[in-house]
């Protein structure tokens, strides 16, 4: 009887140290979207090709989004109120689709605006009596509330491309003249076909000729990096933190909170668009005199940004200044600048760490630019980003800007048929957005399979995202604490797994 009772309870023991845990697992590849199956973990597998590990944490994740601009709303309100609003539950509702739980916005025009505007154009109005956000009830508000329908919560940071144009030495909201732009998008063209390559230019260069796209800025108001071309006068930075504060006021009056403001978009690239160079100096100056104080009185945060350049020097201007550092509570990367991250957030490891847009591609959304975004992602991610955003939420086919800029976005719209759809971009972040809850932790992993991240949620649950970018299926064997997991990853594939707590 003795014998018995040890060999039933060594079965007992054999059989709980191997049960399997059901797995989620959804798959994305060019032909198929969002294809959901299940798996189940074992207790061994031949090999290791990666291994999580539980208990080394990195960052916090505060969340993933976009961006709402102008173009993003009037390309949605070419559909059916129905298709909007299906849309809108997809991207923002929590523990639905996309889950977006922060976004950025705007300080009036951006490069996707309808076309220039600033909140006060009346020169040497210091005072700010003419300020409003009068124009953004027709576009960016609408927007706003209607994500906020979804998710009452949603956190928004906003940044200026360019202040009002009278602040400027060069009095234009452009920095660059579009002429140049067009003389230089000839000569590339030129070189190409002398190469004997034929295909049209697209993405930056596409439009840059056509009268559509001008920008009026003579070549000799042009501006240039490593300048300062907002006049650096008392009167006008004060007047400037007056502004950011009358906008803050402005959209708290219509019910909207915005938790935190950077001074600058790519404050070194002066484009044909809404632009304004700043220098490191004259931002910190900015900051530690002006912006931090007022918007310290609002409750605001100040992050610094946007970075676009991977010169990690601009960045310490700002966090060595005794002045600018005491309000600075992070730094946005974006486009180069992701090559100073990974030096900065060794040296700065509890300073708050966002990427602010990813790269915008060039408006034919396929499948290499997805693999670029899932690309970036880690990147970003494995160096410290708290917070992951996309650039433009949606845009007509074709992804035309007012300058003339093709780029991709996560909803296309077909304006003549009234239709849309959702673009590979939007898949691949979803992978993460979906899956990956505020609040989650980033986990590191190791071995020689390393097309992946790995995550701990405020559950337990654990998401690992793994990318096949070869023309073949890939069996991958994935250790996760005491677990395996054995996917045969698809080609050219993108991957999921949600493993439960236990």
């Amino acid at each position: 009887m003795k014998n018995l009772t040890i060999v039933i309870f060594s079965l007992l023991l054999f059989s709980a140290c191997n049960k399997t845990t059901p797995v989620d697992w959804v798959s994305t590849t060019p032909t198929t979207q969002w294809k959901t199956s299940q798996i189940e973990t074992t207790t061994s597998a031949e090999n290791t090709s990666a291994e999580v590990y539980l208990e080394k944490t990195q960052q916090e994740i505060v969340g993933f989004g976009s961006c709402f601009n102008e173009l993003g709303w009037t390309s949605l309100n070419e559909l059916s109120d129905a298709d909007r609003e299906s849309i809108m539950n997809e991207l923002f509702s929590p523990g639905f689709g996309a889950n977006f739980s922060i976004c950025r916005m705007p300080v009036a025009a951006n490069d996707f605006a309808l076309n220039w505007y600033s909140y006060n154009e009346t020169d040497s109005d210091f005072a700010m009596e003419n300020f409003s956000i009068e124009n953004d009830k027709n576009t960016l508000i609408p927007f706003i509330k209607n994500a906020k329908q979804y998710n009452p919560d949603i956190k928004i940071w906003a940044s200026p491309w360019s202040p009002p144009s009278w602040m400027k030495y060069n009095k234009h909201y452009a920095s660059t003249s579009s002429q140049r732009m067009a003389n230089m998008a000839e000569m590339y063209a030129k070189q190409r076909q002398a190469q004997g390559d034929t295909a049209a230019l697209s993405g930056f260069f596409a439009n840059v000729g056509n009268p559509l796209y001008q920008n009026d800025l003579p070549i000799d108001r042009e501006g240039k990096e490593g300048t300062d071309m907002f006049i650096q006068e008392d009167k006008y930075l004060e007047a400037y933190a007056l502004y950011f504060s009358k906008f803050i006021q402005g959209y708290k009056n219509e019910g909207i909170d915005i938790f935190a403001v950077m001074p600058q978009n790519e404050f070194n690239s002066a484009q044909i668009f809404p632009s304004c160079c700043w220098t490191a100096a004259g931002l910190s100056n900015f900051i530690g005199s002006y912006l931090g104080p007022s918007m310290n009185e609002l409750g605001v945060d100040v992050y610094f940004g946007t970075m676009e350049r991977p010169n990690e020097a601009l960045v310490d201007t700002i966090l060595q200044d005794p002045e600018s550092s005491k309000y600075v509570k992070g730094v946005g990367f974006q486009w180069a600048g992701k090559d100073a991250l990974p030096g900065l957030n060794k040296r700065y490891p509890d300073l708050a760490m966002f990427q602010t847009e990813q790269e915008c591609g060039d408006g034919k959304n396929d499948w290499g630019g997805a693999m670029h975004s899932w690309d970036l992602m880690k990147h970003y991610l494995n160096n410290g980003v708290s917070v992951y955003e996309y650039w433009n939420t949606s845009l007509l086919e074709g992804g035309v800007s007012r300058w003339g800029w093709e780029q991709n976005s996560l909803v296309v719209v077909d304006s003549e048929n009234k239709s849309y759809r959702y673009s590979y971009e939007y898949y691949i972040l979803k992978h993460a957005s979906h899956y990956v809850l505020p609040g989650a932790v980033k986990l590191e992993t190791g071995g020689d399979y390393n097309d992946l991240l790995a995550f701990k949620n405020p559950d337990g649950s654990v998401i690992v995202i793994a990318g096949n970018q070869d023309e073949a299926s890939k069996t991958v064997n994935i250790k996760i604490g005491d677990s395996f997991i054995s996917p045969v990853l698809p080609a050219t594939s993108l991957n999921t797994f949600k493993i439960a707590a236990r």
